[in-house]
């Protein structure tokens, strides 16, 4: 799972002082909290979904289509490694 900004206190006080605790889950049972956005893939889509508030029930919100990922995992490497000196 990527999380990509940092969680927001989401702890609810009702009027009598009692303390719901909001999150929503993963597709593991996980907790995610509050504002943490992750990769979701439902119904074979896959797009970034933030955990957020909506009347007064944790959900997700779809923040963007697809998902964010590493550069690095589509560079290709070199195929001619002729000009690396392996005595370095």
């Amino acid at each position: 799972m990527l999380i990509l900004a940092n969680p927001a206190l989401a702890d609810i006080v009702t009027p009598k002082g009692k303390v719901i605790d909001c999150y929503c889950t993963d597709k593991t049972g996980s907790r995610v909290e509050l504002g943490e956005t992750i990769c979701l893939q439902v119904d074979g889509r896959m797009f970034m979904a933030q955990c957020q508030m909506s009347l007064n029930v944790p959900m997700w919100r779809e923040t963007q289509k697809g998902c964010l990922s590493s550069r690095l995992q589509s560079i290709q490497p070199a195929t001619d490694a002729g000009a690396i000196n392996a005595n370095i």
